[in-house]
């Protein structure tokens, strides 16, 4: 199969960049697992720190890319829960040990052992992928392939960080930086009455924002008009936390998104966490986050506003990511090889 992988983690901008194109070996599903024909796949900003060295490569030559819709095209011994040819996504979440604390207590994303899609395990910038059967989602009928990429990380990530960003029905979110998760959790908000205020340093994304249905929309670090119940810093920016913080209103919540932050500058008390302000971070996300999400999504229906790549254009998607030129979210189109 056709496929991209991390070779020595540099920087997006490089020539050559940190990704490599050829052929590698098709996967064999394992037990319990389907073997999937990918269509698209989502560009995340986690695939941007990956390839950039600020994650950890856990292995050399590992393939990123964890928001893929495709075909079932096999299934491995003793999988049911699919057919061959069910269309499915492949998320961040690959796999959790299912028996540590954390997962008998309903919170798998906080799993000691957890497996990830494109850093502990091959991704979806290929042809062909694996996935355990338990952790693949169903997509709904609403979405075309390209519109569903970004709804598998972007789209779940945010509705678990406004779940922690503890937003009151009808009330005043803040969003710090405008990408794929972002413009997906506006409209999330919005369909829960909330008046949102963006704040990022593009005005593209700007213009998106009030399109979408936010109140209001400014610079990256501009103080909103109104203080703030809840807030989720998305832009993996730490300088930020501090005007984020001081935004909120007594007893606000800033959720923190990434997975990946530069360093947050020194807080003071009295401006920033006093009058119980509360700071929180995001980490992964559990399977019934998931399913509440696509729901949602559904009955909304969530609109994602996307930029196709072509497959051979991985490395030039993820430059453009890092330059800040996409606006929504980027999505690698596969077109099956001759024969395939």
């Amino acid at each position: 199969m056709r496929a991209w992988w991390v070779d020595v983690p540099r920087s997006a901008r490089a020539h050559p960049g940190p990704l490599v194109f050829g052929e590698r070996p098709d996967p064999v599903p394992g037990p319990g697992e389907v073997l999937v024909r990918v269509l698209v796949c989502g560009v995340c900003r986690t695939d941007l720190h990956l390839a950039e060295g600020d994650l950890a490569p856990r292995r050399h030559g590992v393939i990123p890319g964890h928001e893929a819709v495709g075909r079932v095209e096999a299934l491995g011994p003793g999988s049911e829960r699919f057919v061959v040819g069910d269309r499915v996504g492949i998320a961040w979440l690959r796999g959790t040990c299912g028996e540590c604390r954390f997962c008998a207590s309903g919170r798998e994303n906080l799993c000691e052992a957890p497996r990830f899609t494109g850093w502990d395990d091959d991704g979806g910038y290929a042809e062909l992928a694996v996935v355990r059967e338990d952790f693949a989602y169903r997509i709904p009928e609403e979405f075309g392939d390209r519109d569903a990429a970004p709804l598998l990380c972007s789209g779940i990530i945010g509705y678990r960080a406004l779940k922690r960003a503890q937003l009151p029905d009808g009330g005043r979110l803040g969003i710090y930086g405008f990408g794929g998760s972002a413009h997906i959790t506006a409209q999330l908000a919005v369909h829960r009455g909330a008046a949102v205020y963006v704040m990022t340093r593009s005005p593209k994304a700007r213009e998106l924002a009030l399109e979408l249905g936010a109140a209001w929309a400014g610079g990256a670090a501009d103080e909103p008009p109104e203080k703030l119940d809840s807030a989720i810093l998305f832009a993996p920016v730490g300088t930020l936390v501090l005007p984020a913080l001081a935004a909120l209103d007594r007893g606000g919540t800033l959720a923190v998104a990434g997975i990946h932050l530069s360093d947050i500058p020194a807080l003071n008390y009295h401006e920033h966490l006093f009058q119980e302000r509360q700071l929180r971070s995001v980490t992964a996300n559990t399977r019934v986050d998931g399913e509440e999400f696509f729901r949602l999504a559904e009955e909304i229906p969530i609109r994602t506003t996307t930029v196709p790549y072509a497959f051979e254009d991985a490395g030039r998607a993820l430059a453009d990511l890092a330059e800040d030129r996409i606006t929504g979210a980027a999505v690698l189109e596969l077109t099956p090889a001759a024969g395939a």
